[in-house]
């Protein structure tokens, strides 16, 4: 063969190769997959790829592929210009398997490089080598170092040698940015990583004008923490001193996202370094700052139920692309909790903006590494980032890693994993380590995650490794645990101080210009003027949401909750019409036809019609509704159906979502196994959507014991902590059944113990009725507390609980019920007040036993309690010598110890005030359905007749 001949042939070949020409790439992707997992390709390409690494010598194989071999053998000497006549099977074999080895060292690169990167500023991480970095562990040797192979997919020049290929992989992957992305399935988000580190090897160029401003932002970290530190000593502030790079890498993140048309960012964060992102980043002025140090409220913006470092913040600052709104979340102690909050935040956001990509609303959330890793709100947030009625485009979490958690903590005791990110691979996000005192790659991998996000929509971590320069507070001692640690950061110099040398030797800035950014700083702060960037005045208010209207509104505030009779028909008629060739499910079918009877009036109103016709009513009205849960389309005990799925073919119906062409957004959602996650999101949605009906529905309500801290941090106190109002409500099924101790109770107690200063509503409907008013009250009336409903189970389909189309078309939510029987006032000698699903045994056994000195009347809501309504109905019996408290729950639970004093003074001087019910118990509820059949039939005896023996027997049957 002559060398022109064979010159063509590799041409030829380049072009038209299986292995090369245009499907090089997907080849290289097959192999990479092949290095991490054998059985993630297919057989022959095992084969195959399992051949090539073979030591040199004859292929021994069913499948011959020495052709292949000489072929690739030869496309090396090709790309080096110098075509080889020596096609002898041993050197081919040998070539082949030099040019893989080194395909396999640039993988191991991209695979486990990060595990060589300079992350730690203190120096102290230990790093195990790791062998499959050195290229003899490839069987390459120095001899090799000269010879130049084909690059493969790494981003720069075709060929190279291999020493050249080392550095530029080293440069990319081992220095102060460690990357973690090959675990990403997608071809396309990885192969754009892979261009972006290793197009720049990391190692950003930024201009002169760049550099400086960057010194000038870790000028101003350093220097507000070193002015606390001096004028209010000893006080807590959690400093952000050995982490000051976080400031212009948000700093950085929201001007860049300001030029990507971003229009608001919300931002959340637990305490450290909270104060300086406050004045630095978002604008707070020091001043007002400086007065919550000094003890001074601010009560005109609310600021003075929880601690300085708690405080959320809002401003507007000018970028490129336009003003971008800042908004940094009120935040408890309970350290992660925020996290699903600012993504409800967000949705809510984007749902306003109809923002459907999420590109225009950025959340950032700013974690602590101990617990990132140790929180499970954490994996529960990550698993919403792509669920589709969760997903906000994406987060850019930010990890302020100490590397130490808590003061006292060691990682081998904070977790398992080698990183604090580890559970953010679980969604294949990538994460990018970097050295806190190297500001250039923080702001560069700062760029890298953004537009990462932006480009794909999926979360992305940038995990800041830095340290805590004083303890987990600033009385804190932190070498008596961590004495080494703290020897290094003593004479570790600061991250200011060594940018400013470096610039200064690169003649970027000169020493005048670095110390005159201190003084110029503090001069600012003793004046009490703006260190963050310009912020804006003249703001679009469009998308703003005006809360004035919800201020100051008292719960007993009227609104006609009502429906015309033509209303509440037309939307059961769109409700129960279904696309021609839909096919329904039999008994979906049949619920189908019996509410078509009840809109004729020729049967009563079940639960399920009457909140779906209140549904209706509020989004032809203009009010959007949110109902999520993790069976909330059809409903957990099959009584919603606001979901009808084709019996035929792939698809579904949803009835709320066609009443017309102009109504109010309709949106449920079967949510993700969670509770915490999924009500803290809920909560941040309807914290900024104050116009939306925003509903969680726990799937039993004991379930909500899972999402205590979102009741408890914010539900209930979030008014008066922040004054953050919000409209939320929760369908927590309640009521005893048999079910056992898990599926009884939704801790109606525990919601009785948190009220206070009307900060939320508590209420036990019993009526269809009950629960259309009730939803419609909520929408409707100006009045934005949290909702809490003991919601019902078997009252579903109880032959007494129901309700007809007049009492849709008429009335309201009645907060107390009186006597419904005919019994007279003046022969009453027994009052019983009870609450919920009680309510109808208690009717039922004194219609069977023709008791009519007994009246029985119903508190619909328990919180705010309506005492006017409750001693206006208690004073139609004041012949009566007994008020009786009955319910369901044991003593110790339910609402008895809540009713009980409040019951004692609306009761008359000549009234006693008793007890029916369970006696106090350590569960909820029985665990057998005989124990729990007894138990019920003699408190609604006791409750009835008063017998102490009939509640002696209740104490037995209990225990």
């Amino acid at each position: 063969m002559s060398q022109d001949n064979s010159t063509d042939r590799y041409q030829r070949f380049l072009a038209h190769s299986h292995l090369f020409g245009a499907n090089a790439p997907f080849i290289e992707e097959l192999y990479q997959r092949y290095l991490q997992d054998p059985e993630s390709v297919e057989p022959r390409w095992q084969a195959y790829f399992e051949q090539l690494q073979l030591e040199p010598g004859p292929v021994a194989s069913d499948i011959d592929h020495s052709a292949v071999r000489k072929e690739f053998y030869q496309l090396v000497h090709a790309r080096r210009g110098t075509p080889s006549t020596d096609t002898s099977g041993a050197s081919v074999a040998m070539a082949a398997s030099k040019q893989v080895a080194v395909l396999q060292l640039i993988n191991a690169y991209r695979v486990r490089g990060h595990q060589q990167a300079v992350l730690d500023p203190l120096g102290l991480q230990e790093q195990t080598s790791i062998s499959e970095l050195d290229p003899s562990y490839h069987a390459l040797t120095e001899a090799d170092m000269d010879t130049v192979f084909s690059t493969g997919s790494l981003v720069g020049a075709p060929q190279a040698k291999l020493r050249d290929i080392l550095v530029h992989l080293q440069q990319t992957y081992c220095r102060s940015v460690g990357a973690e992305y090959m675990h990403i399935t997608d071809t396309i988000q990885k192969r754009w990583v892979q261009q972006q580190l290793e197009g720049s090897r990391s190692t950003p160029k930024f201009s002169p004008q760049m550099r400086h401003h960057i010194l000038r932002k870790l000028v101003g970290a350093e220097g507000l923490e070193q002015y606390l530190h001096t004028k209010y000593v000893g006080q807590k502030r959690f400093s952000l001193e050995g982490g000051e790079t976080l400031i212009p890498l948000l700093d950085e993140l929201i001007w860049r996202a300001g030029s990507q048309n971003v229009k608001e960012a919300v931002v959340g964060m637990a305490h450290r370094g909270r104060l300086n992102v406050l004045v630095n980043i978002m604008g707070k002025n020091p001043a007002h700052m400086f007065q919550e140090f000094e003890g001074v409220c601010d009560t005109e913006n609310n600021t003075c139920g929880d601690v300085k470092y708690h405080q959320g913040f809002s401003s507007d600052m000018k970028t490129p692309g336009g003003t971008v709104h800042l908004a940094l979340a009120f935040n408890p102690s309970h350290l992660e909790i925020v996290n699903p909050v600012v993504e409800g935040s967000v949705r809510a956001r984007q749902h306003r903006r109809r923002d459907i990509t999420g590109s225009q609303v950025l959340p950032v959330l700013i974690h602590g590494d101990a617990a990132f890793a140790g929180q499970g709100v954490v994996m529960e947030t990550l698993n919403m980032s792509q669920a589709r009625g969760f997903t906000t485009g994406g987060t850019v979490h930010l990890i302020i890693n100490n590397q130490i958690g808590f003061t006292t903590s060691n990682p081998l005791d904070a977790r398992s994993t080698m990183y604090c990110t580890e559970v953010a691979r679980m969604i294949q996000a990538p994460v990018f380590h970097v050295n806190g005192d190297d500001p250039e790659a923080v702001v560069f991998v700062t760029q890298l995650a953004l537009d990462y996000r932006q480009q794909f929509g999926r979360d992305v971590v940038i995990d800041l490794v830095c340290y805590r320069r004083h303890g987990h507070n600033e009385a804190d001692e932190p070498a008596v645990t961590q004495p080494i640690m703290y020897q290094s950061i003593r004479s570790h110099e600061t991250t200011v101080k060594m940018y400013a040398r470096r610039l200064i030797e690169e003649g970027v800035v000169s020493q005048e210009e670095a110390d005159g950014m201190l003084d110029d700083y503090r001069a600012m702060l003793d004046e009490g003027k703006l260190v963050s960037r310009e912020l804006a005045t003249d703001v679009d208010k469009e998308f703003a949401v005006d809360w004035s209207p919800y201020k100051n509104v008292h719960w007993t505030h009227e609104t006609d909750t009502a429906l015309s009779l033509k209303q509440v028909r037309e939307i059961a008629r769109k409700l129960t019409t279904m696309p021609d060739g839909f096919e329904l499910h039999s008994r979906a079918a049949r619920l189908v036809e019996d509410r078509k009877k009840m809109a004729a009036g020729e049967s009563p109103l079940d639960w399920g019609f009457a909140e779906n016709v209140a549904y209706g009513g509020l989004l032809l009205e203009g009010h959007p509704i949110r109902l999520s849960g993790q069976d909330s389309g059809r409903g957990t005990f099959f009584h919603r159906h606001a979901v009808f799925h084709n019996q035929k073919k792939r698809g579904i119906y949803v009835p709320l979502q066609n009443l017309s062409e102009d109504q109010a957004h309709f949106r449920v959602i079967d949510s993700l196994l969670s509770e915490e996650a999924v009500l803290g999101f809920e909560y941040g949605y309807a914290s900024a959507s104050p116009e939306s009906l925003v509903i969680w529905e726990a799937q039993f309500g004991d379930f909500a014991n899972g999402a205590q801290v979102v009741i408890d941090q914010f539900i209930s106190a979030g008014e008066v902590k922040w004054g953050r109002l919000c409209g939320l409500v929760m369908f927590l099924p309640h009521g005893y059944d048999g079910q056992g101790p898990e599926h009884s109770s939704a801790r109606l107690e525990r919601f009785l113990q948190l009220c206070a200063g009307d900060n939320m509503q508590v209420v036990y409907p019993t009526t269809p009725a009950q629960m259309f008013h009730m939803l419609r009250r909520q929408a409707l009336r100006p009045y934005r507390k949290p909702l809490v409903v003991m919601s019902p189970k078997s009252l579903l389909r109880h032959k007494l609980s129901t309700s007809s189309l007049d009492d849709l078309t008429k009335g309201k939510f009645e907060v107390v019920i009186d006597e419904i029987d005919a019994i007279k006032p003046a022969r009453v000698k027994r009052i019983v007040v009870c609450t919920g699903k009680v309510y109808f045994d208690l009717l039922e056994k004194r219609r069977e036993h023709d008791l009519d000195d007994v009246a029985i009347i119903r508190l619909e809501q328990l919180y705010p309690l309506p005492e006017e309504r409750l001693a206006e109905v208690l004073g139609r019996y004041n012949q009566a010598a007994e008020i009786v408290w009955c319910q369901e729950e044991p003593k110790n639970q339910g609402a008895w110890y809540f009713i009980h004093p409040r019951l004692r003074d609306l009761a008359g001087d000549n009234q006693r005030v008793l007890y029916a019910g369970r006696p106090e118990y350590a569960a909820p509820a029985e665990g057998l359905l005989y124990s729990h059949q007894a138990a019920q039939a003699e408190l609604v005896d006791a409750a009835l007749k008063g017998k102490a023996e009939a509640q002696q027997r209740t104490l037995r049957a209990v225990g």
